[in-house]
């Protein structure tokens, strides 16, 4: 079996950019960057949306407080820091989230901030401050296999994060360290408390950075959509009631629907065009097939045609599933070989092979319950007749 090697990339003295979040995990990666000896210039994103600090709560990131954390802990490790302005780069990230969201998908802003910039934009900032790379606390492993990088889930399966870095190019993660990835939480904050740092205890952020409370709702209103009301029904077409705005709702989602029929009801599908909700048992929210666009392969050579197999996490918090992946140029087909819940097109999709990322895309399309759906234009996203795999 061919070796990982988890240092093989970047020369002991490099200067590195370390993103600093002003959380407890990207305060310990420049500590511990700065223990093995790399000079460091601490950067801190600034995404132009202005949360005030009682809203943002203990759980937030990105917030006038977490830039007063970021500079504090870089003011005592003695690194240089700069507040980089990238609220251009947040605002088509947040345009996209409201326009995914208006579209009847599910977005994932963090893949997309890590693609576009953490592993992008402040690649490029690091290039004007002399730095070789750029280093994160994100809970990942990044080193080579056979001369090319590899990434791989981090030690602590419970806080590994490799599966938001399947949309990240490959020549981005040859610039990457991930101190953390061989540490559990735990040991992090262990860390942090041996080297009096000011965020060892600080609470992780659970939140989108630029959507306080969790509430999309809420940003949706304030971007200016018009929520459009509409029928309830079924999966054999049967009025169930109405809703007061389609985009308030994702695949898979369970609370808040505002309807008892005496079993768990689950959105199942979404109707765009006549904004319609469709609701069904546990059941039918499941997919047995999914389809991707904008495929990105890891530390692998881009198959033109064929067959692989691997496993698919289908978003972050779901345990990757067995599948057969069918490869027609761009074209990418995964078929489980068990059903898979809540599947969601606008989520990504990341493939493995054993613990190893070897890449992944956006899910375009999912297999959706038949049905009959009164006053909908468009048909299911069902399994077609006699469709052959690419």
């Amino acid at each position: 079996m061919t070796s990982f090697l988890l240092h093989d990339v970047f020369d002991p003295t490099s200067r590195l950019a370390v993103a600093m979040s002003g959380g407890v995990d990207s305060s310990v990666a420049a500590w511990m960057l700065r223990e093995d000896g790399h000079p460091l210039v601490g950067l801190f994103m600034r995404n132009g949306v202005a949360i005030p600090e009682e809203q943002a709560g203990k759980k937030s990131c990105c917030s006038a407080g977490d830039a007063r954390d970021a500079r504090m802990v870089a003011a005592a490790l003695d690194i240089p820091f700069q507040a980089v302005d990238l609220k251009r780069e947040f605002g088509e990230l947040i345009r996209h989230f409201v326009a995914e969201y208006q579209a009847g998908r599910t977005p994932n802003p963090c893949a997309l901030c890590n693609r576009d910039l953490k592993f992008d934009a402040l690649l490029e900032c690091a290039d004007a401050v002399g730095a070789a790379g750029v280093a994160t606390g994100h809970y990942a492993r990044v080193g080579r296999v056979d001369g090319r990088v590899a990434v791989r889930r981090g030690v602590d399966r419970a806080k590994d994060q490799s599966y938001q870095l399947f949309a990240v190019r490959e020549e981005h993660l040859e610039r990457t360290r991930l101190p953390l990835g061989e540490l559990t939480k735990p040991q992090v904050r262990e860390l942090a408390e041996r080297a009096a740092l000011r965020t060892a205890k600080k609470a992780d952020s659970q939140e989108i950075c630029f959507v306080p409370g969790n509430d999309y709702r809420r940003l949706l209103a304030e971007r200016g959509v018009e929520f459009r009301p509409g029928p309830m029904v079924d999966t054999a077409g049967r009025a169930l009631g109405t809703h007061d705005g389609i985009e308030r709702y994702t695949i898979g989602q369970r609370r808040g629907l505002g309807i008892a029929t005496g079993t768990p009801m689950y959105v199942v599908d979404l109707l765009v065009d006549s904004a319609t909700v469709v609701l069904g048992p546990v059941d039918a929210c499941a997919s047995r097939w999914l389809e991707l666009d904008g495929i990105n392969w890891i530390g692998v050579d881009a198959p033109a045609s064929g067959h692989l197999e691997a496993d698919v996490q289908v978003r972050y918090h779901h345990s990757a599933a067995p599948a057969d992946v069918h490869v027609s140029g761009a074209r990418v087909r995964v078929e489980f070989k068990s059903p898979q819940l809540a599947v969601a097109a606008g989520q990504g999709a990341a493939l493995y092979r054993g613990d190893r990322l070897i890449g992944g895309g956006w899910i375009a399309r999912a297999e959706r319950p038949p049905r009959v759906a009164p006053n909908a234009s468009e048909p299911s996203a069902r399994e077609p007749e006699a469709a052959p795999a690419p």
